[in-house]
């Protein structure tokens, strides 16, 4: 029979990528691989994930070394999960993905567009979401191998509300908006993809909310502490409209509720 994994990347140093890791660790007996770009070693950033959870075998959690901003990086890490994974036999395959990388530049006006900001939000928020489809896709199921799956693997993109063009009546934040914007419509053609060339899998967006973490720290003033939650209460948001997907939802954009979100 084969055997399913999680795969979060970037999830394991802080926010919402981690808690989703230690999330998944908690509440399921899956194999979690979990990437990150930092010189720490594998011994120290397991313990750093796997100190506030109770009886957690440590073999279930495996670590990628993985820079968002460099695709030869994104694709020696698909290179180590393959290796990995070849020692398993009995075809393993991604049952759950969060691909969480993001940042945000909160440009107010115009003159405030700054060209290096540009090109990180654009690498971070967009490219490096194409890239990690490129070298990561494969490792979801395919139908004729995984015809015995009850429901189809799940591809998550973490997106905002704030790349709706149709939901935008507030203007400013130009290069995320843009981004998420550029991530949603990733989110409908990998979808199709996946569709149309057998993959046992579907692809949707989700918005956490605000989420208390570095990425959103100077939005989450006291006056708006109760429309924020901490990185476990959106990791257990997420996970829970995810477990309550059904396939006509494929390709689109939910929030955390599991309302939908306008293109």
């Amino acid at each position: 029979m084969s055997l399913p994994f999680v795969l979060v990347s970037p999830g394991a140093t802080r926010g919402l990528g981690l808690a989703l890791t230690r999330h998944f660790l908690r509440t399921t007996a899956l194999p979690v691989y979990t990437s990150h770009r930092t010189q720490q070693s594998d011994e120290s950033l397991k313990r750093h994930i796997l100190e506030p959870l109770k009886d957690v075998d440590p073999k279930r959690l495996q670590l990628l070394k993985l820079d968002l901003n460099s695709e030869d990086s994104i694709a020696a890490a698909a290179q180590t999960l393959r290796e990995s994974l070849s020692k398993q036999g009995n075809t393993p395959y991604i049952d759950t993905a969060f691909i969480t990388g993001g940042v945000l530049f909160p440009e107010k006006l115009p003159e405030e567009l700054d060209w290096s900001h540009i090109k990180q939000t654009f690498q971070v928020n967009v490219i490096s979401h194409l890239l990690m489809i490129k070298h990561f896709w494969k490792f979801l199921p395919h139908g004729a191998t995984h015809q015995h799956l009850d429901r189809p693997a799940r591809w998550i993109h973490i997106t905002a509300r704030v790349g709706s063009i149709e939901d935008n009546h507030l203007g400013g934040w130009y290069s995320y908006r843009s981004s998420k914007t550029a991530l949603n419509q990733v989110v409908k053609t990998f979808d199709l993809h996946l569709m149309r060339h057998g993959k046992n899998a579907l692809c949707v967006g989700l918005h956490p909310g605000t989420v208390r973490t570095d990425l959103s720290r100077g939005y989450w003033g006291p006056e708006k502490a109760r429309a924020t939650f901490s990185s476990e209460e959106a990791a257990r948001n997420l996970v829970e409209v995810v477990e309550n997907l059904r396939t006509e939802q494929r390709g689109k954009i939910w929030d955390w509720a599991g309302k939908e979100i306008p293109a």
